[in-house]
This record gives C-alpha cells, structure tokens and sequence, in this order.
C-alpha cells in the first residue's frame, strides 16, 4: 500500500513534537491555574469582611488560557505541517481540561502534563488517515477515562 502524497512518511516527529507542545501547555496551564488560586486567597486574607475570592486574574484565567493555548498550537502545529489545523485544534483546546483535571485530581501537577502530551500526541496522530483509528481511538479512552475518574 502506498502512502499518498499529501501523507509525509515521518510523522513520529511530528506526534512527538504535538506531545512536547501539549505537555508544554498543560504544565504552563496547571502552574497559572494554581498561581491564580493562591493569588485569589491572598486577596481574602487581607480582608475581614466577605470575600467572594474573584480577582483580576480569576475572571481572566480560562480566556487567557485558551487563548495561548489557541495560538501556540496554531504556530507549532503549523510548523510541525500537521493539517487540518482547522480539524484537529479545537477539540484539543475544548475537550483537553477533562484529562488534565482528572488526572490533576488524583496524581497531581505531574499527570496532568504527561495527560496534557498523550491528549496533544493521540489527536494529532489522527489528523493522518493512516493513523487516524488509532489517534481517534486513544482519544477516545483519555476522554472516557477522565469522565470516569470525574464522576465517580
């Protein structure tokens, strides 16, 4: 079977590169996420009156972590030629906080960014009609193993 030519041979690189970029992204998410929370606390403790805990950074945090996660994926997945950009990013951005949370809930910091490369590795590889069953696959069970771990 030949592979077309709109397939490049190597994309061990590429997965790989996909992995490092949402292991990257995961830790960087978890580190602004916890720097957020102590951040929101230390806001509180000042205070002897209710605190509802919302700071600045509170409201900003999810928009701004989608944000750069949106852009640093548009560059790197440009550059690692992985396409259809279009196909493969958005459920990477929009679907990647259930494994990261599941897996910061029950190992911590660490899983969520070795979650954070499996997620990135398993739906770039699907973005190759060679390799898509396998990408789409591994997704999959990362989505469903998250969801367990959520709601049980």
């Amino acid at each position: 079977m030949n592979a077309s030519p709109t397939e490049p041979r190597p994309v061990i690189p590429r997965v790989s590169g996909a992995a490092v970029t949402g292991a990257v992204l995961a830790c960087g998410a978890v580190y602004f996420f916890s720097w957020v929370k102590r951040d929101s606390d230390q806001a509180c403790e000042k205070t002897d009156s209710f605190c509802w805990g919302w700071t600045w950074w509170g409201l900003a945090e999810i928009p701004l972590t989608f944000t750069t996660a949106l852009i640093v994926l548009v560059i790197v997945y440009k550059r690692l030629g992985i396409r259809p950009r279009h196909a493969v990013i958005p459920p990477t951005i929009l679907l990647a906080p259930f494994p990261l949370a599941a897996a910061q809930a029950t190992a911590g910091w660490w899983a969520a960014t070795i979650t954070g490369g499996a997620w990135s590795c398993s739906l770039a590889l699907a973005a190759w009609s060679r390799y898509r069953i396998l990408g789409v696959t591994a997704s999959a069970t990362l989505l469903l193993a998250s969801l367990v771990v959520i709601y049980h």
